[in-house]
C-alpha cells in the first residue's frame, strides 16, 4: 500500500530547503548595495578584487567593503592579516603600515581575541566614534567629559603606539587639566582603554563596542575552515566561495577569507576555470 504524501506539505518542505540554499548564498555584503553602504564597483568578484599595488590602497579599499553591522556600532576595521593577504610582499605591508601609523592616518589596535590579531581603523573613523561616545554621555548628563578632550588632544596625538603605561597615561591627560581617578575609569568604561592582564600597570588601546565582534570573528573562522573540510579535496572555487553566507558570523564571507590566507590558513590556486581556495593546514 502506497504511503500517501501532503502536496501542500511536500511543496512547503521544498520552498523551505530553497530558502536555506538561498541564504546560503550572498552577493557582495547582504544588502549593502541597495542599501547605499558601497558602490557595485567596490563589489567586484573577489577573484578581480583580491590584490592591491600598496597598501594604503588595500586599506582605502577594504574600509569601503567592510560589511554593515547593525548591531555593533563601530567603526569600519581591517585585520593586519587581511593586508598580507592583499598585497605580495609582507615586508612593504609592515614598512608602509609604520609610516602610515606615524603620519596618524591610521592606528592599529591588539585585539582580545587569545590570538595575535591586530586590527587597524583610520584614525578619522576612530576621533569620530569617542566623539558619538562623548555625545551620548552628555545626553546622560555624565560628569568628567573634558577627560575625552584631553584624551584626543594629548594622548592619542602623542602615543601612537597600542599601548601605554599608567604614568605615561597620567602624565599626558594632565596636560589638559587637573586628572583623577575617576577620569581613567571613564575612558576604561567607555571602552577606549583595557588594562593588560600581565602588567595592570600597562593598558591597550581599545576600539569601543568592538568585544560584541570577538566571538563572530572566531567563529566565523571556524565555520568557514569546516565548511572546506568538508569539501572532497578541501577547496572551493572562490567565486562559489564568496558567495556564501556564514551562519555564526556577522562578518561577511570576503572578511574571513582574506584574513585566513594572509595567516597562513588557506591559500589559493590559479587554474584554468579559476581561482581556487584550499586548506593548507590542518
Amino acid at each position: 500500500m502506497k504511503k500517501r504524501t501532503n502536496p501542500e506539505s511536500s511543496a512547503s518542505g521544498a520552498k523551505k530547503r530553497r530558502r536555506e540554499e538561498e541564504d546560503e548564498e550572498v552577493g557582495c555584503s547582504h544588502t549593502a548595495i541597495e542599501d547605499g553602504a558601497i558602490s557595485e564597483d567596490q563589489c567586484l568578484p573577489l577573484e578581480d578584487d583580491l590584490t592591491f599595488s600598496d597598501t594604503s590602497v588595500a586599506l582605502r579599499m577594504m574600509r569601503a567593503q567592510f560589511p554593515r553591522i547593525d548591531q555593533a556600532s563601530i567603526p569600519p576595521f581591517i585585520l593586519q592579516s587581511q593586508l598580507y593577504s592583499s598585497v605580495n610582499d609582507r615586508t612593504q605591508v609592515d614598512r608602509e603600515l609604520e609610516c602610515l601609523r606615524r603620519e596618524k592616518v591610521v592606528r592599529v589596535f591588539k585585539l582580545n581575541t587569545g590570538q595575535d590579531d591586530h586590527a587597524i581603523i583610520f584614525l578619522d573613523d576612530y576621533l569620530n566614534q569617542v566623539d558619538r561616545i562623548v555625545k551620548r554621555m552628555e545626553e546622560k548628563r555624565q560628569s568628567d567629559l573634558e577627560v575625552f578632550k584631553w584624551f584626543k588632544g594629548h594622548v592619542l596625538d602623542s602615543k601612537l603606539e597600542p599601548s601605554i603605561g599608567h604614568h605615561e597615561l597620567f602624565s599626558l591627560l594632565s596636560l589638559g587639566g587637573k586628572v583623577k581617578d575617576a577620569h581613567i575609569t571613564l575612558l576604561i568604561n567607555a571602552g577606549l582603554l583595557t588594562r593588560q592582564l600581565i602588567d595592570p600597570d600597562m593598558y591597550w588601546f581599545a576600539i569601543p563596542s568592538i568585544g560584541k565582534l570577538w566571538k563572530g570573528l572566531l567563529q566565523g573562522r571556524n565555520e568557514l575552515l569546516s565548511l572546506l573540510k568538508r569539501k572532497r579535496h578541501k577547496e572551493m572555487f572562490l567565486a562559489e566561495l564568496e558567495k556564501k553566507r556564514l551562519r555564526f558570523s556577522p562578518l561577511d564571507v570576503r572578511f574571513h577569507i582574506r584574513d585566513l590566507i594572509g595567516s597562513g590558513h588557506l591559500k589559493t590556486v590559479q587554474t584554468t576555470s579559476g581561482l581556487i581556495v584550499r586548506i593548507s593546514k590542518d
